[in-house]
């Protein structure tokens, strides 16, 4: 059976960190991850860049509408998620346009982090 593991953060708690704490915790993050690999524990993880960067879109009366972040409502629970390769957020927010799902729900588009270039930088 596999479960998707999806990570919220509170951007506040992180921005209190001492300096130099969140590359260390990072750090131990990736190499925790790398042990999960080996053992067959953990199949594929990736990073969301920032919730500022998201764009929801949501078509109702056959209008699409984008609006900046993931601002779901209340009443829309995650149920799934695609993972896309496009050109650049606009062409990301055509393609979620596109689900039939945008018509009963939210898509959120957001794009993933490189972890290469966070495990470079963290020297995981």
């Amino acid at each position: 059976m596999q479960f998707l593991l999806l990570v919220y953060t509170d951007a506040t708690l992180l921005d209190a960190l001492p300096e130099g704490e969140f590359d260390t915790m990072m750090k131990g993050c990736l190499e925790h991850a790398d042990d999960l690999q080996r053992e067959g524990k953990l199949l594929a993880f990736q990073q969301l860049e920032d919730a500022k960067t998201a764009r929801s879109v949501r078509i109702r009366n056959g209008q699409a509408r984008v609006s900046d972040g993931p601002f779901a409502e209340t009443k829309e629970l995650l149920g799934g998620f695609n993972l896309i390769e496009a050109d650049d957020i606009d062409e990301a927010v055509r393609i979620a346009s596109e689900l039939p799902w945008a018509t009963t729900g939210c898509i959120e588009v957001r794009p993933v982090r490189d972890v290469d270039i966070v495990r470079k930088r963290v020297g995981a």
